[in-house]
């Protein structure tokens, strides 16, 4: 292999890897801050050996070797070692702590999921949650939990940093609770894990439509959290509604890297065993839960259009009706917006454009760029062509996805008149 191949390597294995030794790192240390300054040091480590050495055949255990010795190596300066010691349950010489530490790498799955729990502490707030949880378990740039937030990279970086002093100051137990606790903390971790679903989905920004790794990511926590807790039903649901999504995913780029949107996708590329999971864990959360929550419906929805062999199959009455059901759970304009699609399908355009119209002075939805988007679909199949075109033009200088965005403007362009490209 050569340089440029061995860093390529070694920079997808970071991201594989990087959650694990965070998350082992913080269970040893319980200092999330520390832990993950050490995982880099022992990436910064591979990148100086690597290349020379070869690529071993466990880079993982590599990674994680190297870091715990530095672990080692900073407790050994710490002058109250011995307290450390105690809090950790380690006992004897700093020898025996190295071969426990080297041989923790199997626990890895339990540590991630404790990590998560931490991460999503009711101390930290939701924003502050959710940014260290994309961070530390999604593999996320700060640049990128930014784009998802819609603010900027400096508010996240300093949204990262308090919340992991936060955790380090309050001794936060790295732990998975029990009872109420893991209840109340179960929502906010269910958000996160969506969000990074979504961003690996539908790209926020860049020249890629997908990000397929964030869905694995987002795909494997998911599943992680239902087999920790096979008794909450949304925990199935959500599960239910990533695995119906993730089905589309080779459907959803043409040939040349552009979307395809999901009345134009070859439906025999959908993946029939996603299908099959997301179908099999939707059955379990409504087993669980007569009256669904709001990702059950989701996950309903998604079930609909994984049911139609052919677009025109669509039973678009029943998914506008889950709509109403799920207006009902979340009052959001975005999920009005969604059940205006859904009606305009059913009940045709006009219907559907009556429903966005009603949200046009909603501030929250004036920098969204699929309320235009949407209104300009509306308007064009009602032959309301220059309203149309200047809807798909506000769409397109909205959006920072570089394919979604040629989308948008070839749309416009098919209102006819002068296109006029803004600048987003």
């Amino acid at each position: 292999m050569s340089g440029s191949e061995v860093r390529q390597a070694i920079e997808a294995i970071w991201r594989i890897e990087s959650p694990k030794l965070i998350a082992s790192l913080s269970r040893m240390l319980r200092d999330v801050g520390r832990a993950e300054e050490l995982a880099q040091d022992a990436f910064v480590c591979a990148l100086a050996q690597w290349p020379d050495e070869g690529i071993p055949r466990n880079p993982g255990a590599w990674l994680m070797t190297a870091a715990k010795r530095r672990a080692i190596d900073q407790v050994r300066r710490d002058k109250a070692f011995e307290r450390k010691a105690e809090e950790l349950h380690y006992q004897g010489s700093s020898s025996a702590i190295e071969a426990d530490l080297a041989s923790s790498y199997g626990e890895i799955d339990d540590d991630l999921l404790r990590l998560m729990f931490v991460a999503c502490h009711p101390l930290l707030s939701k924003e502050a949650r959710a940014a260290l949880t994309l961070r530390l378990l999604g593999g996320l740039t700060t640049a990128e939990i930014a784009r998802a937030f819609l603010v900027s990279g400096t508010t996240i970086s300093a949204r990262i940093v308090r919340a992991k002093r936060a955790l380090a100051d309050a001794r936060v137990p790295f732990e998975v609770p029990d009872g109420p606790e893991r209840l109340r903390r179960l929502e906010s971790i269910l958000e996160v894990i969506y969000l990074i679903f979504n961003e690996g989905y539908a790209a926020s920004a860049g020249d890629d439509v997908l990000r397929p790794e964030l869905v694995e990511d987002a795909l494997r926590l998911g599943r992680m959290l239902a087999a920790l807790i096979p008794d909450e039903a949304e925990v199935h649901g959500l599960v239910a509604l990533m695995e119906l999504h993730a089905s589309r995913t080779q459907a959803r780029i043409g040939p040349l890297g552009e979307p395809v949107l999901l009345r134009d996708q070859d439906r025999r590329r959908w993946n029939r065993l996603l299908i099959a999971r997301g179908l099999a864990a939707l059955a379990k959360a409504e087993r669980l839960a007569p009256e669904p929550g709001p990702y059950a419906l989701q996950a309903a929805i998604a079930a609909c259009h994984a049911k139609a062999v052919r677009a025109e199959e669509t039973d678009w009455a029943r998914i506008a009706g889950l709509y109403g059901e799920l207006v009902r759970l979340l009052p959001t304009p975005v999920v009005e917006l969604n059940r205006a699609v859904a009606v305009s399908m059913a009940c045709g355009a006009r219907a559907g454009l009556e429903i966005v119209d009603a949200l046009c002075d909603n501030p929250l939805l004036q920098s969204y760029r699929l309320f235009p988007s949407v209104r300009a679909e509306l308007l064009f199949q009602l032959g309301r062509l220059p309203e149309a075109r200047a809807e798909f033009e506000r769409a397109a200088a909205l959006t920072q996805n570089t394919r979604d965005r040629g989308l948008l403007l070839e749309r416009a362009s098919s209102c006819g008149g002068d296109l006029v490209e803004s600048t987003p």
